[in-house]
């Protein structure tokens, strides 16, 4: 007798396990809200002559001892491929936020430096970002959504991590 296993998202025979109304429901807002958040934010830091990308980055470095990171953990920190990493540091270091250093441990490895450009241009765009993230998200929330929201996302974000390595 063969035993059918089940697709993630699939039930035992092929069949699609598709989304009850309640689900698709909150999918579809998570989706539309985060993307309209994301550009509203992205937006906002306009004024500062910088992307959401650029401000991840910034903000990890400015975090980081010495602000400085190798780069395959700040592409991993902050999400982007390494390819799309190594792009946006081109674009960062043209405007004079940040420089690559060679890693003396690793001849292929690299460092991400933020400059003290690099360094002012975030705490100039810093007060501005908060007040925007406050304004479009954080004040719309309740403490208690904060903390339920909190604890959903990281444990989606663990399974996701945990699946994708």
């Amino acid at each position: 007798m063969a035993v059918q296993k089940s697709v993630q998202g699939q039930k035992p025979g092929g069949e699609p396990n598709w989304l009850t109304p309640t689900e698709m429901a909150a999918w579809r807002r998570y989706i539309v809200a985060s993307r309209r958040l994301l550009e509203a934010l992205d937006t906002d830091l306009d004024q500062h002559d910088l992307t959401m990308a650029d401000y991840e980055i910034l903000a990890q470095l400015s975090d980081a001892p010495e602000r400085r990171m190798r780069m395959a953990e700040l592409a991993e920190i902050a999400m982007l491929s390494r390819s799309r990493l190594s792009h946006r540091m081109k674009v960062m270091e043209e405007a004079g936020w940040v420089r690559r250093e060679a890693c003396p441990d690793d001849k292929r490895g690299f460092f991400a430096v933020m400059t003290a450009k690099g360094w002012k241009a975030i705490v100039a765009a810093a007060p501005d970002h908060v007040a925007s993230v406050r304004n479009r998200f954080v004040d719309k929330l309740s403490k208690a959504d904060q903390i339920v929201l909190a604890e959903i996302f990281e444990r989606v974000g663990n399974d996701l991590r945990d699946e994708i390595k």
